[in-house]
This record gives structure tokens, C-alpha cells and sequence, in this order.
């Protein structure tokens, strides 16, 4: 349908030395047994593609192909696929998990010891013409959504699985500390999924608090020009029942002790790849909880999935679209703010 059966090479986005991106001709994949060829449509950029570009990543090792949030149509089916059609509107979960380990018989998939995710050895990334992903990762998403929509369902799984089992009461306000796109949808997964009926956000860049507030912020704190601190213990009447970092600045942990009451937990979505300070004594004083969050299970991936396709409209964090062959110039984007950014994505 869409195949070109002599063409057998396709263009995809490397990142071949920290800070360089090229882009290659390879050859296109034929799909195995039990997958599925997708024609990617859009990738969207991810602070961890960020972290492979600068030379951060915890794992994924130079050179690779970028990306791992997609979505596109079936181009091709392999052997023994069925009840998949050629064109549909697809989304791929990006991780595999062994289902073996003991981190899976727990259900906790996303803490396999021997996960596989694009971008590594044996599954190549999403910045590519074509993607080659097993049918158990696939979920259909509405023709009539655009590409642009489809494609922010991964990152917003992950800010279901951030805040799925969050059980505020009446009262109770989540906090955000920092607005950037992972936060922000953790913003909207804080409404919409959890059911807090306040959400306060600070962020350093105006147009992300702006952002904010569009998204349903009751309100969003610059921290560096406002005690922030001082207006969320005063708007909490003495701190958040939840509060979700998800930005690394040096004194983020502590400030999110200071500003989470008592009995309140914090939650960690984003990736500290460098040493910062943390007094823990609010922690303990207060009898905080500080949990870690990693990307998300099939069932947060499903919900999310469904939420977008039935209208969550989340396109207001797509602030740029940018062709294939200027992929450095996204991630220079991201990497130093030149422009207002939230979600950047790749179009193929």
C-alpha cells in the first residue's frame, strides 16, 4: 500500500557523537514473526533523546538512532499477525519486557531486568521512515486524530503512571515543580486521571507557566523571581498533598520537602543523571514518602491511549514540527531554549 518494493533503503536520524546528529540511509526492515512495519508519521523528541545528544544517557550507547515516541500506519504484516489491517492508525509502547524476571512477575514490567526499548541494541529508535515493533506493543489509535495527537501518548503515560493511584482528598492540591512537557502533562494526568481539583506549577520560563495555566493550573510560580514556597504553603494551608518533581534544578528535592505537608508524598519523574544536594530532614520530620517513577505499564499506556483517543486534547504542547533533516537543530533547540518550547516532534 504504501510499500515501494524497489526501494530498499530508508533515512534515519543518528546521533553519531555527543552533540552531532546525522542522517542516514539504511537498510529498511522486513518485519519478523508476531510484528508489524509501520510507516512513521511523527516522533516526537524526548528529554532522554536530549540526554543521548549531550552524552548523558544512562544506558543507550553512541551511535543510535534517536527516538521512542511514535505513531504512524501498518505498512507491512509478518507472519502470523492477525487482526491488524494494513493502514491502520497505530501507536507502539516502547519497551519489551521478558515477562520472566522478578520485577515482571510482580507486574512491575517497567523494572525489567532485561527490558529492550528502541534505541538500543536489537530494536533501533523511532527517527526513522520505517519502525519495526512486536504486535503485543501495539495500540490502535482514531484515524480521524491526527498524527501530531497520536504521538503524545507515550509521554503521557508516563504522567498516568505518575499519578494513576493518587487518592487526593476534597481538599487536597498537587503540586508540579517544573512545567516542562512531562510536568505538564502531569498537570493534566493530575485533573483528569487522579481527580485533584487544584494543581499549582512553578517553572523558571514564562511561556511553560503560561502553558500552565491554559492547561488548568490554578497557579503557576516562577521560583526565581517569587517565593514560590511561601504562596503554595499559603494557597495549601501548610503544603501539597502531592508534590511531582519533575525538573532538576540543584535545590529541586528540598524544595519539594519544604512545600509538601506532612504525610505528603513526593514523587521523582525526572531522570537526575548528576549529583544534587538533599537535606532529608524534612523528610523524615515530616514523615514524607519520596518515590521514584520509571515510564509506565501496558495499563497506564491503555489509559492513556484511551483518553486521547476520545478527545483529550493535549495538542497545545506541540509548539514545534520539524522535518527529519533538521533534527540537530531540535535538539539545539531544546538543549538551549532558543525558542519557546514544550513538545518538539519530527515529521517524516
Amino acid at each position: 500500500m504504501w510499500m515501494d518494493k524497489k526501494t530498499a533503503t530508508m533515512k534515519a536520524a543518528f546521533v553519531t557523537s555527543v552533540g552531532k546528529v546525522e542522517i542516514r540511509d539504511i537498510p529498511r526492515p522486513e518485519p519478523g514473526k508476531g510484528q508489524v512495519l509501520i510507516r512513521v508519521r511523527n516522533a516526537g523528541i524526548c528529554g532522554s533523546d536530549l540526554h543521548l545528544f549531550l552524552g548523558t544517557h544512562a544506558f543507550r550507547v553512541l551511535p543510535a538512532i534517536l527516538g521512542h515516541e511514535m505513531a504512524g500506519e501498518i505498512a507491512a504484516l509478518g507472519e502470523g499477525v492477525e487482526g491488524w489491517q494494513l493502514g491502520e492508525h497505530v501507536t507502539v509502547e516502547p519497551q519489551l519486557s521478558c515477562g520472566t524476571c522478578a520485577m515482571c512477575r510482580q507486574g512491575r514490567p517497567n523494572l525489567c531486568e532485561k527490558i529492550s526499548v528502541p534505541g538500543t541494541p536489537g530494536w533501533y529508535g523511532t527517527f526513522a521512515e520505517y519502525f519495526v515493533a512486536p504486535v503485543s506493543c501495539l495500540y490502535r489509535m482514531e484515524k480521524s486524530l491526527p498524527f501530531t495527537s497520536a504521538v503524545l501518548t507515550e509521554p503521557f503515560a508516563v504522567a498516568v503512571h505518575a499519578l494513576r493511584d493518587a487518592k487526593p482528598g476534597p481538599e487536597d492540591c498537587c503540586v508540579i515543580l517544573g512545567a516542562g512537557t512531562i510536568g505538564l502533562l502531569c498537570l493534566v494526568a493530575a485533573g483528569k486521571i487522579a481527580g485533584f481539583s487544584k494543581v499549582i506549577c512553578t517553572d523558571t520560563a514564562p511561556f511553560n507557566r503560561e502553558l500552565a495555566l491554559r492547561l488548568g493550573a490554578a497557579a503557576a510560580y516562577d521560583p526565581l523571581q517569587e517565593n514560590a514556597e511561601e504562596e503554595i504553603l499559603r494557597q495549601t494551608g501548610g503544603g501539597a498533598a502531592l508534590t511531582v518533581v519533575a525538573a532538576g534544578a540543584k535545590d529541586i528535592l528540598n524544595q519539594a520537602s519544604r512545600v509538601t505537608r506532612k504525610c505528603g508524598e513526593i514523587r521523582l519523574v525526572a531522570s537526575l543523571t548528576r549529583p544534587i544536594p538533599y537535606v532529608a530532614y524534612d523528610l523524615a520530620h515530616k514523615e514524607q514518602k519520596l518515590q521514584g517513577v520509571w515510564t509506565y505499564t501496558s495499563e497506564d499506556f491503555a489509559v492513556a491511549a484511551q483518553q486521547i483517543n476520545h478527545g483529550l486534547d493535549l495538542h497545545a504542547l506541540v509548539t514545534q514540527i520539524l522535518p527529519l533533516d533538521e533534527t540537530q537543530r531540535g535538539l539545539e533547540m531544546l538543549r538551549d531554549k532558543t525558542e519557546d518550547v514544550a513538545k518538539i516532534l519530527i515529521s517524516l
